[in-house]
């Protein structure tokens, strides 16, 4: 429900954090969790992060760990399969708008574009974009330092790392500025 008072918006809104199965979600320091985000069950999240409007963050049948620096966009879902894959992401990482992230890996520096899908035991390597509606399938190894696209995602061309650190991390820095504007 929201109240008006003097022009300001005042919230009695938060995001859906729900415990299941005696798993609790962690959050650590200056996170920003959108009022219609969902984080269930065994979700431990670092600094600096933020989960936006519509995302669902589901460790409930297996965990999700998230690094510093963070961003989910809109609509993204992170799942897992029940005792066979989890989903493990680094530091410095941007997941797109409506991204699904299925039981994979996502080392530190990478730009999930929008759309993107990642499947279970995928692993993308550091220093990486994942383009815009790419489907990386279970199992796949994106190479560090390489720009997949397509369905099924294939290696487009490799990038320069500090190039592509630069650019991922304008973008993360870019979404903790963003946060900011609604914790006022």
């Amino acid at each position: 429900m929201v109240y008006l008072c003097k022009a300001k918006q005042i919230r009695n809104i938060m995001a859906l954090i729900k415990s299941v199965r005696g798993f609790t979600p962690i959050f650590g320091k200056n996170c920003y969790l959108a009022e219609n985000a969902t984080i269930i069950g065994d979700v431990v999240m670092g600094d600096d992060c933020s989960i936006w409007f519509n995302a669902v963050l589901r460790g409930d049948v297996n965990s999700i760990r998230i690094g510093n620096k963070v961003n989910i966009q809109d609509g993204s879902v992170l799942h897992t399969l029940y005792e066979k894959s989890v989903v493990e992401i680094g530091d410095n990482v941007s997941v797109g708008h409506n991204v699904i992230i299925h039981g994979a890996c996502i080392k530190s520096n990478v730009l999930l574009g929008m759309g993107s899908i990642i499947l279970d035991h995928a692993v993308i390597g550091e220093n990486s974009i994942i383009a815009a509606g790419a489907v990386v399938l279970d199992g796949t190894v994106v190479e560090p330092g390489s720009i997949y696209a397509g369905i099924p995602a294939r290696r487009v061309k490799g990038i320069d790392p500090e190039q592509s650190r630069e650019m991922i991390e304008k973008i993360a820095n870019n979404y903790l500025f963003y946060a900011g504007w609604f914790k006022e």
